[in-house]
């Protein structure tokens, strides 16, 4: 089952489970969306377009965000006139949850929930005994050249 509906101005057709970048929405506080209805198939090649008043589509909020930068150049040739603007449109993301019509309901399916990973920890690792520690140091050789001292700075005076 699919609809068509209305939103910012265009037209979206959706099935439930489906996420749509709409333009910007003004939403309540439980992030349910519904949209105007503007035709509705039950069947694959059957599309009802007169008869959507008992039809509703309802959607959750997913994501708001704005799209990416497109620069929009202003010109007039031989007059010494550039403009350079940029505009980012505003978008809201809706994952479409139930599609209603003729006493049926069509409800998406449950996203699984997303499981927390717990990052593994490295053993620690005990220091040595101190009666093998100078036995190291004996077969060690030089090092490299001592590390420069940094630099101090003394506070500057206001």
């Amino acid at each position: 089952m699919y609809a068509v509906i209305r939103a910012g101005g265009k037209q979206y057709r959706v099935a439930p489970g489906d996420v749509v970048r709409v333009e910007k929405l003004v939403t309540g506080t439980d992030g349910a969306v519904s949209f105007p209805v503007l035709a509705v198939s039950g069947e694959a090649g059957q599309v009802d377009a007169g008869q959507q008043s008992d039809a509703r589509v309802v959607g959750q909020v997913v994501e708001e965000g704005r799209g990416a930068k497109i620069l929009v150049f202003h010109y007039k040739r031989k007059k010494q006139y550039k403009k350079l603007r940029g505009h980012r449109q505003a978008y809201t993301a809706v994952r479409i949850s139930e599609i209603a019509f003729g006493g049926q309901s069509f409800k998406a399916p449950e996203l699984p929930k997303k499981e927390v990973k717990v990052k593994k920890m490295k053993p620690v690792e005990h220091d040595e005994p101190e009666a093998e520690a100078p036995a190291k140091k004996a077969s060690a050789k030089k090092k490299s050249a001592p590390k420069k001292a940094a630099k101090k700075t003394a506070p500057k005076k206001k």
